[in-house]
């Protein structure tokens, strides 16, 4: 799910062969298939299945705190629940800085989706937490860009997880992720996440 996003684009360039993007909308990528996203929780995983899920919005594009979650929050746990019923693995992009308690909306909801997909009976659960994404936008986000400018300027003297990231790097680390025999929950930053793919 996000397929056609930043990091969901790069996964099915390393995924590839036979993979399933679910997709809203045809968009002609390989391996899509078009689905009604407000009936997610009735999609069938294949046992053992390794899920990737890269969705994402703004609230600016989703046009309020409410339609943001339901994004950002409901597609995802749903989606998570069906992976867990399948037994198996779920890969998550969340964000740095997520955190159910958080006074910021954005990531308190990407806190409150990690702790919830933590509590379900998957195979495992690897959550990627990037900072700034780097990569073509199809969509433009003004507000995004001027941080990743910002972000190199200064990133030598930010720590580590808030440095900014290419989006093919997270997704060659969730490749691997899911490539791996661990079991249990796990959470990667920026240093992990370019030690997971290689970089």
């Amino acid at each position: 799910m996000g397929a056609t996003g930043l990091v969901g684009s790069e996964l099915l360039r390393v995924l590839r062969g036979d993979v399933t993007a679910l997709v809203r909308r045809a968009s002609g990528i390989p391996g899509e298939r078009v689905i009604d996203f407000e009936r997610i929780g009735e999609i069938e995983i294949p046992d053992g299945a390794h899920v990737y899920c890269a969705i994402g919005s703004t609230i600016k594009k989703a046009g309020s705190q409410e339609a943001f979650r339901h994004v950002d929050f409901d597609y995802p746990q749903a989606l998570a629940e069906r992976t867990a019923k399948a037994g198996g693995k779920f890969m998550l992009v969340s964000s740095v800085g997520a955190d159910a308690k958080s006074n910021n909306f954005y990531l308190r909801v990407k806190g409150e989706l990690e702790e919830a997909v933590r509590t379900m009976e998957l195979r495992a659960f690897h959550a990627f937490r990037p900072s700034f994404l780097m990569g073509e936008r199809v969509e433009k986000r003004p507000g995004e860009k001027m941080g990743i400018a910002a972000a190199r300027a200064v990133g030598f003297l930010l720590p580590s997880k808030y440095r900014a990231i290419e989006a093919a790097t997270v997704a060659r680390a969730m490749a691997a992720a899911g490539n791996t025999d661990a079991v249990g929950n796990f959470i990667y930053h920026y240093t992990e996440i370019r030690k997971l793919a290689g970089a």
